[in-house]
């Protein structure tokens, strides 16, 4: 087990959001083999001093074995009253370092890097997920370390924190609580999930949040809605 910690730990080293919004999915340690998906995120951001922001996640994954999937995004964000634009894209690898079940907690690995389309900015990304039942209770954490560089702005390192206390009240309705920490954000909020199986191998996911500010640097209320297709 603390071989997996140590290489979790040392392979989660960077990551970064330019547009500073914070909340965004909780990954599970996970990999579906040779499962395709497509999936669309969306984070709607508002604050009445600090203005509105909105970003949306348009993505195309394919797991390539039982321990690694890639996903492709174009990343699109507007604000306040601006027209929607997409603006970056992002290359997203996860790697699931454990078994369900084989430990205490399930370990895995997600790293992106992405790139501004009319900018000289990048952003690499790596998160230490975490995983464990408890009874009908799922609790899942994600550890992330923060890297931006490029034209315009400064070099920074940041830390972020995501974590999800969920029960699995059915396979459908899954009721969950969650809580994000990073620059400028400390929230937390109500979660529904669940899963429809519409056909043998195809299944339909979704989430939909709401978050509230916990201090005066927070945005006032985020929503978070997702929805994934996976075949």
């Amino acid at each position: 087990m603390n071989r997996y910690l140590a290489i979790g730990m040392l392979l989660v080293p960077a990551a970064a959001c330019a547009d500073g919004i914070v909340v965004d999915r909780i990954y599970d340690p996970y990999v579906e083999a040779l499962e395709t998906e497509i999936e669309l995120r969306s984070i709607l951001q508002y604050d009445d001093e600090l203005g509105d922001a909105q970003k949306y996640s348009f993505g195309v994954g394919h797991a390539l074995s039982d321990r690694w999937a890639l996903e492709f995004y174009a990343i699109g964000t507007r604000f306040d009253n601006e027209h929607l634009s997409i603006n970056a894209y992002e290359l997203e690898a996860k790697w699931q370092l454990t078994e369900q079940g084989e430990f205490a907690f399930d370990w895995g690995v997600v790293f992106e890097i992405e790139r501004g389309i009319d900018t000289q900015i990048w952003e690499v990304t790596s998160r230490l997920l975490a995983s464990r039942d408890f009874g009908r209770w799922t609790g899942i954490a994600n550890l992330g370390l923060v890297y931006e560089w490029g034209s315009g702005v400064e070099d920074e390192i940041e830390t972020e924190l995501r974590a999800q206390a969920r029960y699995r009240l059915s396979e459908s309705l899954q009721p969950a609580f969650e809580f994000h920490l990073g620059q400028d954000t400390l929230a937390l909020g109500p979660v529904l999930t669940g899963l429809y199986r519409l056909s043998p191998g195809r299944k339909l996911r979704w989430e939909a949040g709401v978050f509230l500010g916990m201090d005066d640097e927070s945005p006032d209320r985020t929503l978070k809605l997702n929805v994934e297709y996976e075949f």
